[in-house]
């Protein structure tokens, strides 16, 4: 009796042993429930869609005349007369000022005497070498002379021409820098003549945009000067190298018309209409954990937050272009993103 009353008890204790080690076990598979459960990561996402993206490219420039000369004195003297003012409108050729050249004439007319002379020396000396009455060498003497008395008539002939200071091209005198009396030498500035026949606009193009142009496409100009008024140029140039901001000049040209006649040195706004709209996928800009240089994002797949390289585009309205690295319909987490790590899980809000 005594020994069955000893078993009872035996089985009794392990029954509430085995009891305890159960509801333990339970208790911790629901801590560690509540554990998992109270780490995931609440998250707002959005999934990627397609937009259309304005590709227009429009920068700010500055006019510049077609051509820009500073004229400058090919002589040295005083000057005797100016034919210009500022503003005035001049053509090739046309004489702008008048320096003193009674020394020049009085070479030139000595060169030009001496140079007749050995003409007729070599043509007198050529009939007496066919007369044989002459040697070999001085008939080379002769010539010798006349092609140096030439050399010195063509030599004082350009100094005399120098003396009157002409236009080299037609334009614009936009400076004077000479009155009568200002006396000249070689390299003294006389006048800045630009050609605003037709003008030339300069940007800087970034890098990444430089390649979608090509030289001959059509530009449209606006000014503050002619408010919604348009103007077409042709971009002329594309420059190979990049200036320190890389960022490559290019230049359009353009009619001056005389309807909407333009200076040098306003500033114009170029729209490129070679550049145009088209679909592509976009996220926020927030939804970007790092720089927009090396922008990664956090995208979720089967509840957790994986960290993903893209390739970033365009940059409008609080929204980036993802060119690469991201799928339609992709969920990118847009809030709760600055604590997330790399395969955090989350709960999507």
């Amino acid at each position: 009796m005594k020994k069955m009353k000893v078993t009872l008890s035996l089985t009794a204790i392990v029954a509430v042993i085995i009891a305890i080690l159960f509801m333990n076990k339970a208790s911790r598979e629901s801590q560690v429930e509540k554990s998992v459960t109270t780490d995931k990561i609440t998250v707002s996402v959005e999934p990627a869609q397609e937009e259309t993206v304005s590709d227009e490219l429009s920068i700010v420039g500055t006019i510049q005349s077609n051509n820009d000369v500073m004229v400058v004195s090919e002589t040295q003297g005083r000057t005797l007369k100016v034919f210009f003012k500022t503003g005035d409108y001049v053509r090739e050729g046309t004489p702008l000022a008048q320096v003193d050249d009674e020394l020049k004439k009085a070479a030139y007319t000595t060169a030009k005497v001496n140079f007749e002379k050995a003409k007729k020396d070599l043509q007198r000396m050529e009939a007496l070498f066919k007369e044989k009455n002459i040697s070999d060498s001085d008939l080379e003497n002769a010539r010798l002379a006349a092609s140096a008395a030439e050399a010195q008539f063509i030599a004082a002939q350009r100094t005399l021409n120098d003396t009157k200071i002409k236009a080299p091209i037609s334009g614009i005198i936009a400076d004077k820098f000479i009155n009568p009396g200002t006396m000249v030498g070689p390299g003294t500035p006389v006048a800045n003549i630009i050609d605003i026949s037709k003008l030339k606009v300069r940007v800087n193009v970034p890098e990444r945009d430089v390649f979608r142009l090509k030289t001959g496409e059509t530009a449209i100009l606006t000014t503050d000067v002619y408010p919604g008024t348009e103007l077409k140029g042709k971009i002329e140039t594309i420059s190979s190298k990049s200036d320190n901001a890389h960022t490559y000049p290019v230049e359009i040209v353009l009619p001056n018309n005389s309807r909407t006649p333009l200076k040098a040195g306003m500033f114009a706004q170029v729209r490129f209409t070679s550049i145009t709209n088209r679909q592509s996928l976009t996220i926020q800009r927030g939804a970007i954990v790092t720089s927009i240089k090396n922008p990664k994002i956090f995208v979720v797949e089967n509840g957790v937050a994986r960290l993903r390289d893209i390739i970033a585009g365009k940059e409008t309205n609080r929204r980036v272009e993802v060119l690469g690295g991201l799928r339609h319909g992709e969920n990118v987490v847009v809030s709760g993103q600055n604590n997330l790590s790399d395969n955090a899980r989350v709960t999507i809000n």
